[in-house]
């Protein structure tokens, strides 16, 4: 009888049924209705599981193929579900990776909006300036990766339009953005000139609160939370990816929500460690 090979760190159930949440649903369902196995997961990564870091390199291998087939999937005119205002979530809960009374005070009258990288202009934006490009408005939900949703209402100018006005490289892969606690975060071009993409200055009609991420928090419906930075200080468009906290701890890098799943409230886009089912998303 053959022995069953035990690999120290690693528990060979629960890294199949992690890798197995990192797959599209498409390939989620064949692997799990196929041979689920280390075995398997080795084949299709190419690494061989010996050890807990081994392991870990296989889920983030899955990781990569999940934003490869996302990315592919992605639609520039598919937009997110917008909703009336009888569906505001009220209050609209602040949502960060630590306390309220931690969040960044910028001052709106000194502040001034950094650009880099891929663009013809690189004069700094006062508040002033970005309160004057054109406004539009949207009530979208914003989906957590823990598994919570809420529904908002943001106003601000589409960031396509003032790529446009600074004279980007809309060629290029990625916009990274720079907030005033230090997050970070990267998108794809794409999805920077998605029409639902926003530069948002208000909520609910109202200059930005502090919680919400005064001066300026980028409103992205078709990703997951924690790729809408807030307090936001600089943009850089860029061919490097430069990632970003999250992504950097083992979150999926495009974590997508739109049009990529049956879910209506995620596609599975879950972070390797940490992750928590979606509550409209069906269970492994």
């Amino acid at each position: 009888m053959r022995q069953r090979k035990i690999i120290p760190g690693v528990d060979p159930k629960l890294l199949v049924k992690d890798a197995a949440k990192l797959m599209p649903d498409a390939s989620r369902r064949g692997f799990l209705r196929g041979a689920a196995s280390l075995g398997a997961l080795a084949f299709l990564t190419g690494c061989d599981i010996i050890d807990g870091d081994t392991a870990e390199g296989v889920l983030r291998k899955v990781s990569a193929f999940n934003d490869g087939a996302q990315a592919a999937l992605f639609s520039r005119t598919k937009l997110a579900p917008e909703f009336p205002e009888s569906a505001i979530t009220r209050p609209f809960p602040f949502n960060a990776y630590y306390d309220e009374d931690e969040a960044p005070q910028v001052d709106g009258n000194a502040y001034k909006l950094e650009v880099a990288g891929l663009v013809d202009n690189k004069k700094p934006w006062t508040l002033d300036e970005l309160h004057a490009l054109p406004e539009v408005s949207q009530i979208t939900r914003h989906v957590c990766v823990e598994g919570w949703s809420a529904i908002g209402s943001w106003q601000g100018a589409p960031l396509s339009e003032f790529l446009k006005r600074i004279g980007a490289d809309t060629r290029a892969k990625y916009v990274w953005f720079k907030c005033a606690e230090g997050y970070t975060n990267t998108i794809d071009m794409p999805t920077a000139l998605h029409p639902q993409t926003q530069m948002s200055f208000k909520f609910d009609h109202k200059i930005l609160p502090r919680a919400y991420g005064f001066p300026m928090k980028i409103r992205i419906p078709t990703k997951l939370g924690f790729k809408n930075p807030k307090y936001v200080v600089a943009m850089e468009v860029t061919n490097t990816d430069k990632g970003g906290y999250w992504e950097n701890q083992g979150y999926n890098w495009f974590s997508g929500l739109y049009p990529l799943s049956s879910c209506k409230l995620c596609d599975g886009s879950l972070a390797l460690r940490h992750a928590r089912a979606c509550p409209g998303h069906p269970r492994l």
